[in-house]
């Protein structure tokens, strides 16, 4: 992937992820916002993130991939699905 691919890929799920936390929370965050610091989302809506990532972008989040710092911003989510569907661990 060239690297203008990669920031139009990132742009875009960054994008549809803040749509989709708009949409449940009421309020739009900045990408490199901590969002478990600032309440937007808890433990259990991260559930419903994994959710939406694994049905809006064709991968499965398991094992590592479950960790807490890949959810803590719109920036680290999208760089975990742009990974994931990258090497195809899909």
């Amino acid at each position: 992937m060239t690297t203008a691919n990669a920031a139009a890929g990132t742009t875009a799920v960054e994008q549809a992820l803040s749509a989709f936390l708009v949409g449940h929370t009421g309020a739009e965050p900045e990408v490199e916002q901590d969002l478990f610091a600032t309440g937007a989302i808890s433990s259990m809506f991260a559930m419903e993130l994994v959710v939406f990532l694994e049905d809006e972008y064709d991968i499965e989040i398991v094992g590592a991939e479950l960790n807490r710092d890949n959810f803590r911003s719109i920036r680290a989510m999208a760089a975990m699905v742009l990974r994931l569907r990258e090497t195809g661990d899909a």
